[in-house]
């Protein structure tokens, strides 16, 4: 289960017990000979078999001094944690390791703490929690966590105990923490900071080490459903997944190569280190080419899912024939996109929305063969295509749910139907089934007559194949070429199931970034009066077109989204609308010019970075 007790690795007061002997009562005492470690006397806070689980604040407070918070440094838990400068971190990662403690306490279940900063440079770092069921932080302890990194040290004592009374924490009860972290030179370094906040708090834990975000919040859910989900080892997510894989492609009617081959960038990042591992597992239903493995290059420098949204070109370091069919993880392996070149040698990117739109239409396709009518839906935010909404509403006739941006929001919705499916146009995204269906089908593939029988199989394949705590780019990928497969699709094919429509985003400086308020899921401008009025107005001028406006969660910008039948419409109708907001919502600076200079990718505004966050860019 791990240590009870910080890492020596950290600094010379403290014993890593994972090297040495356990502790006796007793202590301090002089340690030995051990190799790798010096003489040193300990003096331990919180000795094994203590009966006081209360916080004990005088070991908190001195040990928290080994992890002083830099002066004036604030930062705020946002969608993806907390993210910044590596150098910057090391307070915030101790006292995320004594928050999850609490909030282990209070769920009186496993918490995860995942070090990595997913597309960011290599350069930059963070953490966020995972809670029980695999699902981030619960938007109140984002809060206490955000209250927590910005206490000064004279205050840190006050905040642990407000938490603790605010949430009801029972001190007494037992915690246990998991911790993953990715491959950025810094995490090592940070993750023992994690566990030296956990154990100064009396709690346990069990480092995974290195491992991709997906597969952290994987093993929380699958400890805290007592290995119902599955098994909480990196060999049982090969094997749940890779099972999975194998019996879905064993059916698949086409067996030429070209369903079978896949180049793969994995950003330099933790996961070409899992897919390596992984592919054995797999091969016979799959062949995996990787690039960008982190052998040489930065990790996400110039490749990796956000590079390929952003730029709409291939990764560096990956050769492209005709027609042959692509993928990009992001550095901590929670999104993928897929990519090809056509015979024109123009490049074709399939996004998260194309991502939703080939795994819905291949499950309710599935449900009409077994006869089942299960509530299935899709969830998307404002920054999805206009053209996969029609395509999923009057094609597949599948309904399609609106959130606010950010994955969390997402996946809290996608759990209201038996069967959710949410992608953000990023890549990142997942499917998720309610407990009775998965039992219906479970059920169906039993009983049910022949043809039906094995369209029950392979739904409940494909359920097991599925990451259902979080976006897992590998599980996507295997679920995407499972379908493919049994499809007999190309990737052109895939692509060609509907023409995306042009669109453009623009920001705009503004004095305060809080005079933008929405409703309808971000969709509608509530304030400053006029605004809404104002972009109707413009929409009107267009065909097929609409525009919405909503304020940047870490500057003060508006962002502009707009979209309309051809992209001479759609970047006129981004720059009036940009005009409308500069006049009536405070703009400062040069007024909005065209030539959209400012413009970004729709990745770069559905990242949906949190407040705090690192790296937003605009892309000319």
């Amino acid at each position: 289960m791990g240590s009870e007790f910080p890492s020596a690795s950290r600094h010379p007061s403290v014993l890593d017990s994972r090297t040495a002997p356990p502790p006796t009562p007793g202590w301090p005492f002089r340690l030995g000979r051990i190799p790798g470690l010096r003489t040193f006397t300990i003096h331990w806070p919180l000795p094994r078999g203590t009966q006081d689980k209360d916080m004990d604040l005088g070991a908190i407070t001195k040990y928290s001094a080994l992890h002083a918070k830099p002066n004036g440094l604030i930062l705020q838990y946002g969608t993806a944690g907390f993210r910044t400068k590596a150098e910057h971190l090391d307070h915030v990662m101790f006292r995320m390791g004594l928050l999850a403690v609490l909030r282990s306490k209070q769920t009186k279940s496993t918490i995860g703490v995942m070090v990595t900063a997913s597309h960011n440079p290599e350069e930059d770092n963070g953490v966020k929690l995972v809670d029980p069921l695999g699902e981030m932080l619960a938007p109140s302890w984002e809060e206490h966590a955000t209250c927590l990194a910005n206490a000064e040290e004279q205050d840190m004592q006050r905040v642990l105990i407000d938490i603790s009374e605010k949430e009801a924490v029972n001190l007494q009860q037992d915690a246990f923490v998991v911790i993953g972290r990715d491959t950025r030179p810094s995490s090592e370094k940070l993750s023992q900071s994690v566990i030296d906040g956990v154990t100064v708090l009396g709690g346990q834990f069990h480092d995974y080490g290195l491992l991709t975000t997906p597969q952290l919040h994987y093993m929380v859910y699958c400890r805290n459903t007592g290995g119902r989900y599955g098994k909480a080892t990196i060999e049982g997510y090969y094997q749940k997944l890779s099972k999975a894989f194998v019996e879905l492609t064993k059916q698949a009617s086409c067996s030429g190569d070209e369903y079978r081959s896949l180049k793969v960038d994995c950003a330099n990042g933790i996961g070409a280190l899992k897919l390596r591992e992984m592919e054995h597992y797999f091969s016979q239903g799959l062949s995996v080419q990787l690039f960008n493995d982190g052998s040489k290059g930065k990790l996400n420098h110039l490749c990796g899912a956000d590079f390929v949204k952003s730029h709409q070109k291939p990764p560096q370091g990956m050769e492209i024939k005709s027609n042959e069919r692509c993928c990009s993880f992001d550095g901590d392996a929670d999104r993928i996109v897929y990519y090809y070149h056509d015979a024109d040698g123009h490049f074709h990117l399939i996004d998260g929305d194309k991502i939703a739109t080939l795994i819905s239409s291949f499950l309710k396709e599935l449900l009409v063969e077994i006869g089942e009518s299960l509530n299935i839906g899709v969830v998307q935010t404002a920054y999805a295509n206009g053209s996969s909404t029609r395509y999923l509403e009057e094609v597949m006739k599948v309904p399609v749910y609106c959130t606010k941006t950010g994955v969390k929001h997402l996946h809290h919705k996608a759990q209201e139907f038996d069967i959710g499916v949410y992608f953000e146009a990023n890549g990142h995204g997942t499917a998720l089934f309610s407990t009775a269906v998965e039992m219906k089908i479970k059920q169906s593939a039993e009983q049910l007559e022949d043809k039906k029988r094995k369209a029950a199989k392979m739904l409940e394949n494909i359920i097991d194949l599925f990451n259902q705590a979080a976006g897992d780019a590998i599980s996507d990928m295997l679920v995407i070429e499972a379908i493919l497969a049994l499809k007999g699709l190309t990737v052109q094919q895939w692509d060609a199931l509907y023409t995306d429509l042009p669109n453009r985003q623009l920001k705009v400086q503004v004095a305060d970034r809080r005079v933008i308020s929405t409703t309808n899921a971000e969709r509608q401008a509530v304030t400053p009066p006029g605004l809404q009025e104002a972009i109707n107005d413009l929409v009107k001028k267009y065909k097929l077109s609409r525009a919405f406006v909503r304020p940047s969660g870490t500057e003060d910008v508006v962002r502009v989204y707009a979209e309309a039948d051809s992209q001479e419409s759609a970047d006129h109708l981004a720059h009036e609308v940009s005009l409308a907001v500069f006049q009536l919502a405070g703009g400062i600076g040069e007024r909005p010019q065209p030539g959209y200079k400012a413009a970004e990718t729709t990745h770069n505004i559905n990242n949906a970075f949190g407040p705090g966050t690192a790296n937003e860019h605009t892309v000319p």
